[in-house]
């Protein structure tokens, strides 16, 4: 059952904000997703490449699908024909494997890096001087890599109830962002994409600087992993 309520009170904040909701909806049907489509909601978050794959093939094709799980380079082939976004990125490898795997579908795919900000060994990504060393490897293969697009950052805080915590590791990722934006994506209109934040914590977020936001419990209720 969708909070239809809730969406329609968050589009309009986050509108006013320009920030971006993108509705994750992992586990849940695709009679759910179609009635948050309905109401207008086009952003769409999986983190399992068969669900996602399933449940592409069953809604409407103007739906903008952002993988947000953790993605391992051998699935990328099954989501590169129609996926709008990558998130978390956090090796070349993977990025390697997407540019590839968007050359033989004939497009473009929209990724961003992952920046490693909680204080726990269980999340992914990378950290500053890591994605230094990526960025430097992309730059000397750019011309290889016609089919990825960097658009930004995102990462996770920590699962804690400490907002000072919270807000310090958002604040950490947001200044790397500004810093990237002001170096090596100078120009770069399309590097504009700091995505942090979710349910219990995108208020924090937003106020620093988040310009994406991943909701799903908020939406859609608490999820049951059993089903």
């Amino acid at each position: 059952m969708v909070n239809s309520n809730v969406w329609k009170s968050l589009t309009a904040s986050f509108k006013e904000q320009h920030v971006t909701l993108v509705a994750v909806s992992k586990t849940k049907p695709v009679a759910d997703i179609q009635e948050l489509y309905d109401l207008g909601q086009r952003d769409f978050g999986e983190n399992y490449v068969q669900e996602l794959s399933e449940k592409e093939s069953q809604l409407p094709a103007d739906i903008r699908w952002h993988y947000i799980g953790h993605l391992q380079s051998n699935k990328v082939k099954y989501i590169a024909p129609f996926v709008h976004m990558i998130h978390a990125v956090d090796s070349f490898k993977l990025l390697l494997e997407i540019n590839k795997q968007a050359a033989k579908n004939n497009r473009t795919i929209d990724v961003l890096l992952q920046l490693f900000i909680a204080d726990e060994e269980t999340k992914f990504g990378l950290d500053e001087k890591e994605i230094i060393e990526l960025l430097d490897y992309y730059d000397a293969q750019k011309a290889d890599l016609q089919h990825i697009r960097i658009c930004g950052l995102m990462g996770m805080a920590s699962n804690t109830d400490n907002e000072t915590q919270i807000r310090a590791e958002f604040d950490r990722l947001y200044n790397v962002f500004l810093n990237l934006k002001q170096s090596s994506f100078l120009g770069k209109n399309y590097f504009k994409i700091c995505s942090m934040g979710m349910s219990s914590d995108y208020k924090i977020a937003i106020e620093a600087g988040s310009t994406m936001v991943r909701i799903g419990s908020m939406l859609f209720g608490a999820r049951n992993y059993n089903q």
